[in-house]
């Protein structure tokens, strides 16, 4: 070999050792505050539209001559359409970008939230609840696409963080926001301002954003889709996961849908701003699903999801006594529980799905909001028919629901470890 030839193909190889530069985003990289801020906007608008209603469901049965029963339909209407609509939004998303989809969802979305002060009835209503939760149901389903793509993966962890944040950020200031405005103003007062302020982070979530300079459109293929679901429902652990997510949501869906019927009544009777501030109570669920990992380390999966469903078990038989810090207690203890439960069942998820990580999101998504809806029809008609007792016992049935799904995911790990078939 000539001295030439020998000098290129060293070159050569020192140039296969220089490392290749990741041109995603990472923390105080170019590009990355502003996508951080501008998913922490969409993430609140969408929360805060996705629940208005929930805070002022007992000034919209007395608007409307209703009972609790059907103006719960205003928030399950929302979050039904939301995860009726999340799937076909994330295959719609790798097709057309990411970014397109989400402006898309929220543009339609604020454009509903301005209309919905103005609903003449409440057919009317839960009619424009429904639309605005299919559009909000793009943001979900392609927020985190967008992140996975355009973000390194060391930073992925941190900055889904942020687009959660705006999610319990966006969803327990709009029922702070609707109850005291409501209190002076009136309910459609109230969405008239939490449809003004998605407006405005909306605005701001679009000029912010960065363009994707990762993405790849894919084609439209429903039958790639519908093998990838298909394969996800075949896996018994992914339909246990699905079903501890969708039994944890209709015990929180249930809970703070009649919450509020309660506590305007005696021997509570408090005014509709102090109600609304009730959802505060949210911050601990922000702690309590930020812990969700160190309780799977020392306790494994299924010893979190147990301890998870005895606390929300505890918190809703503490909220049957008639004292408010005793109800308060026990919405403390149901909120804890339930994010933990959640956090611990969704992040399963991620871990279980080999391929087609995203349509396994989306359906756990989806089961996570039929819950929602289910437990706020079901829980309103409990309460109607039994009081607060029947909405507890709505959501003691699902915990023990949540407790025997886990108990059977026990024995399956334990005859796969011996080698029988699960």
């Amino acid at each position: 070999m000539s001295p030439a030839s020998t000098g290129a193909s060293a070159v050569a190889g020192a140039e296969s050792l220089v490392p290749v530069t990741d041109s995603r985003m990472s923390p105080g990289g170019p590009g990355y505050r502003r996508m951080s801020f501008a998913l922490f906007l969409a993430g609140v608008a969408t929360f805060a539209l996705l629940y208005s209603t929930q805070a002022l469901l007992p000034l919209i049965s007395g608007d409307f001559g209703v009972a609790a029963s059907e103006a719960s339909w205003t928030v399950a209407a929302a979050t039904g359409g939301l995860a009726l609509f999340v799937l076909p939004m994330s295959a719609l998303s790798e097709r057309f970008g990411r970014r397109t989809v989400m402006t898309g969802s929220l543009a339609v979305a604020v454009t509903v939230g301005l209309l919905v002060p103005f609903a003449p009835s409440i057919t009317a209503l839960v009619v424009l609840r429904a639309v605005q939760g299919a559009a909000l149901a793009g943001l979900p389903a392609s927020a985190t696409a967008y992140l996975a793509e355009e973000v390194r993966p060391k930073a992925l962890v941190t900055a889904i963080g942020l687009f959660v944040a705006g999610n319990s950020v966006g969803g327990m200031s709009g029922r702070i926001i609707t109850g005291w405005v409501a209190q002076e103003w009136g309910w459609r007062v109230a969405l008239g301002v939490i449809g003004a302020i998605a407006v405005a982070c909306a605005v701001a979530f679009r000029l912010l954003l960065p363009a994707p300079r990762h993405f790849a459109a894919g084609s439209l293929r429903p039958r790639v889709l519908v093998r990838t679901v298909r394969e996800h429902l075949a896996n018994p652990l992914l339909c246990r996961l699905y079903a501890i997510g969708a039994l944890f949501m209709t015990v929180f869906g249930g809970v703070y849908t009649v919450i509020g019927y309660r506590l305007t009544e005696a021997p509570f009777s408090l005014p509709q701003g102090v109600i609304g501030s009730i959802f505060l109570v949210y911050l601990v669920g922000t702690v309590s699903a930020s812990t969700a990992g160190r309780l799977v380390g020392r306790l494994g999966r299924r010893g979190a999801l147990y301890l998870a469903g005895g606390t929300t078990t505890a918190g809703l038989v503490v909220s049957l006594a008639p004292s408010l810090p005793l109800v308060l207690l026990g919405l403390v203890l149901i909120t804890a529980g339930f994010f933990a439960g959640h956090a611990v069942a969704s992040s399963a998820v991620s871990k279980t799905a080999t391929t087609g990580r995203a349509q396994a999101s989306a359906l756990y998504q989806s089961a996570y909001y039929i819950g929602s809806s289910a437990g706020s029809t079901v829980g309103a008609l409990a309460f109607h028919a039994g009081g607060w007792a029947g909405t507890v016992g709505v959501g003691l049935l699902a915990v023990l629901g949540v407790v025997t799904i886990t108990v059977i995911g026990s024995h399956a790990a334990r005859t796969v470890a011996v080698g029988q078939p699960a």
